[in-house]
């Protein structure tokens, strides 16, 4: 609060010329949040009291701090070209959140993320058709509430049909109708029913939703679509019953040597574990799906997504999407909910041919558009809620080290790495001499 001087006329006059003198020798007690208040590094617009390092604020210097469980939601989007350093500014979050004490769950199409899980000591789940890693599409949701056994039935048999939409292709009405009787079936087989015990049960496999369409009235053609998925060439895929554990603080699922044809269904089933893991335990989580626009192409795994990115704040999960295509994924009715829904949202570098939706959908200025066209690698715009600014993403040595995927840069650290196993070695080699 200012205050008038009394007898100091001159003395006040004098103080406020920039001269640098202080003729008045005022000085009032402060405690520390005021003072850090004034300090020209917090910026009052984009720094929370808690949360981690974004980047730096690029107008003023200041730092971007936030905790993205602050914000009405947790949820956040990221958009770039290639090579414009999202999959690095998602990297550095997740070392960043981790010490804080988050669990993060990743889903990799691209191997981006394997060296970052072993430096940390993470579990890395590799799904493909040859791995030995596996997760059953028919398990069941966890009980979560008040849900009786119906409930979780129907649920899973939702979840389920649709998969095999993504699977089988667009069925007619009358296959959705042959569809949702055989998945009941093949529970009903495996003794799952309403009045079932399923802390005692095994979820049945591709293999039996098969036998039954294979003996149903109207289910040959739909069985002869599943074959493939059963004996033939994707048989390695879904049926078997599932052996992963996500018990560590950081567990990344990797879909890179899946053919493209089968990645939309195998990060749908990959999220639906998740989601049923996440409902069952309270816990802080953070889960990033890197490569979104392989879901945005079936209208059913879009769906899956935007339910998810609606929901999960109430699981005290966050969900972050990364994608290059902007335009498939903003042009496609669940991707833009889906960025209605994240609360924070970075945008890096882009293509000519993708900036001017940006622009019309986040309404930015010519010069913020200037900037995502002219930006250098892991510079944009921050959005935290309502608030936005260009951002300078930053690392330190130690960071840039464990999560680089620039080959020069991982080439020369490999040469470093073997001089110094040599140079290892041969000193061993003297020590024996002597």
């Amino acid at each position: 609060m200012s205050k008038r001087v009394l007898y100091q006329a001159e003395q006040g006059f004098n103080s406020t010329m920039p001269l640098g003198n202080d003729e008045l020798m005022v000085s009032s007690n402060l405690n520390s949040s005021p003072i850090a208040a004034s300090f020209p590094f917090i910026s009052s617009e984009l720094t929370s009291d808690n949360g981690i390092l974004f980047g730096i604020n690029r107008h003023n210097n200041s730092l971007i701090i936030f905790d993205r469980f602050s914000l009405q939601n947790a949820n956040a989007c990221v958009f770039a070209t290639s090579g414009a350093g999202k999959s690095y500014t998602i990297k550095l979050e997740v070392l960043r959140t981790m010490m804080l004490g988050t669990d993060v769950i990743i889903i990799d199409p691209e191997r981006e993320y394997k060296s970052l899980c072993d430096a940390v000591g993470g579990t890395y789940v590799n799904i493909s058709l040859n791995s030995s890693e596996k997760i059953n599409p028919f398990d069941l949701p966890r009980k979560v509430g008040d849900m009786t056994t119906e409930d979780i039935i129907r649920s899973a048999v939702i979840t389920i049909k649709g998969l095999t939409r993504i699977m089988l292709g667009d069925m007619t009405h009358e296959e959705d109708s042959i569809m949702d009787r055989a998945l009941i079936e093949a529970y009903a087989k495996k003794d799952i029913t309403g009045d079932s015990d399923l802390e005692r049960i095994e979820p049945p496999i591709v293999q039996d939703l098969y036998d039954v369409l294979d003996g149903m009235d109207g289910g040959g053609d739909l069985a002869l679509r599943l074959k493939k998925f059963t004996t033939g060439t994707f048989s390695g895929l879904f049926n078997s019953p599932t052996n992963v554990e996500m018990n560590n603080q950081l567990v990344v699922f990797s879909v890179r040597d899946l053919e493209d044809e089968l990645r939309p269904m195998a990060i749908y089933t990959i999220i639906n574990y998740i989601w049923n893991v996440v409902r069952s335990e309270l816990k802080k989580r953070v889960l990033v799906i890197d490569e979104a626009w392989w879901l945005m192409q079936h209208e059913d795994s879009a769906k899956f997504i935007f339910a998810l990115v609606k929901r999960c704040r109430k699981y005290y999960l966050g969900v972050t999407t990364i994608t290059q295509d902007v335009n498939d994924f903003l042009l496609s009715q669940y991707g833009q909910a889906i960025v209605t829904n994240s609360a924070l949202k970075i945008l890096l570098k882009q293509a000519p041919s993708s900036v001017n939706l940006l622009q019309k959908v986040f309404q930015l200025t010519e010069g913020e558009k200037f900037l995502l066209l002219e930006g250098n690698v892991g510079e944009g715009i921050f959005f935290a809620g309502d608030k936005h600014a260009a951002i300078r993403v930053v690392s330190s040595p130690m960071e840039d080290r464990l999560i680089t995927s620039d080959p020069r840069q991982l080439l020369e650290m490999e040469k470093k790495r073997q001089q110094a196993a040599a140079e290892e070695a041969g000193a061993g080699a003297e020590t024996q001499k002597e």
